[in-house]
């Protein structure tokens, strides 16, 4: 089969810049990383988002908020076509195609107010294709939403073509982003599951930055140095176990927000003690989401961000022995970037990209609108 040169860009819930990466594939079996970098959004951009995505609470918001949502769209992506100009000179590759995932403002798909899923991704893909000169393709899940689907995670299709080049057998994929996610692989490489676990760096993230100048707690320092407050953990582990029996619809496929988590029940602790908390709660979620089915008896490889937080890690390999997927050669900080590049091809080539065990779609269908100058 042909193979393409697709760029993935991504920007994740910590809103603080884009992973761009330069794959060449097939948009099956073959797959070869030629470039990654990444562009750091100025402290503006930053704050713009930021602040935006506070705002935005309800469906009703993105109307509210529409005339600052278009402005920001255009400074994002007006970014983006920068750092993609900026990569291809550096690699000096003709790509085919740009997979444009976009800024998450807002995404939510158990709304009882609304009969629509929403996921609004922040990004015009038709402008960034007239500024690249180059077939742009965006708007990855809303093709997957319209289909009874939850619109994420998208990446487990990429995870499987990783278990096959690397010849894992019985995986677990987590990516600890913003929220984080895990992807099921079996021996033969068929993907058996994939949801979103949780919170995975996003919460302690809020606590860093509400209560200090910082953006992230550095390989978790901050919590290192603090006291779990155990007793304030037990009550609300005790209350999500509580919720999950009490609810008739807990075994259904569920995507997440950042907004779906509340870190209140931290708030009068200090910085240290509540990101030491908010830490052990976040390690707590990802083992229950690890330990209730067979899957620990797999090989657990971890990607994104929240692999860099040495004191988390920690505490999830005193309970699990887990990877990474720098030990196999790729970067873990562009899993999702790369992702979006192959994304991209398998969209253009109207091969699927989600799958009802991984989206709870009701068939395996492809997404993304295309976009082209």
């Amino acid at each position: 089969m042909k193979s393409y040169y697709s760029l993935g860009l991504m920007s994740g819930t910590s809103m603080d810049g884009v992973d761009a990466s330069i794959i060449q594939s097939d948009g099956e079996k073959k797959y070869k990383v030629i470039l990654d970098k990444y562009f750091e959004y100025p402290e503006g951009i930053y704050k713009d988002l930021t602040r935006l995505r506070n705002k935005i609470k309800s469906f009703k918001d993105l109307g509210k908020f529409s005339k600052k949502i278009k402005s920001i769209e255009k400074e994002i992506t007006l970014f983006h076509a920068k750092a993609v100009d900026e990569i291809l000179k550096k690699s000096q590759v003709n790509i085919d195609f740009i997979g444009f995932h976009g800024q998450t403002i807002y995404h939510k798909t158990d709304d009882p107010i609304i009969r629509n899923k929403i996921s609004r991704q922040l990004g015009d893909g038709k402008l960034l294709s007239k500024l690249t000169n180059k077939i742009v393709i965006s708007n990855f899940r809303e093709n997957d939403l319209k289909n009874g689907g939850q619109g994420a995670p998208l990446t487990p299709i990429f995870h499987g073509l990783l278990a096959k080049k690397f010849k894992i057998k019985s995986v677990v994929f987590v990516n600890l982003g913003g929220i984080a996610n895990k992807t099921n692989i079996c021996n033969d490489g068929t993907i058996v599951n994939a949801n979103d676990i949780g919170p995975g760096m996003c919460l302690i993230d809020q606590w860093i930055r509400i209560n200090s100048k910082k953006k992230y707690d550095v390989s978790g320092k901050i919590a290192r140095s603090g006291k779990i407050n155990k007793a304030l953990l037990k009550k609300v582990l005790k209350k999500i176990n509580e919720n999950r029996k009490r609810s008739k619809n807990h075994t259904i496929q569920t995507s997440f927000d950042v907004k779906d988590f509340d870190l209140s029940f931290v708030k009068e602790l200090s910085l240290e003690d509540g990101a030491a908390t908010l830490t052990e709660f976040t390690v707590c979620i990802i083992l229950s989401a690890l330990q209730i089915t067979h899957e620990e008896k797999g090989t657990i490889i971890l990607c994104g961000g929240g692999r860099k937080n040495n004191y988390l890690i920690e505490r999830i390999k005193k309970k699990v022995p887990v990877k990474f997927i720098d030990d196999f050669g790729i970067d873990g900080d562009f899993v999702e970037s790369q992702a979006f590049a192959y994304l991209a091809i398998r969209s253009y080539l109207k091969l699927p990209i989600s799958f009802p065990s991984t989206t709870g779609v009701g068939k395996p269908c492809t997404g993304g609108t295309i976009f082209k100058s």
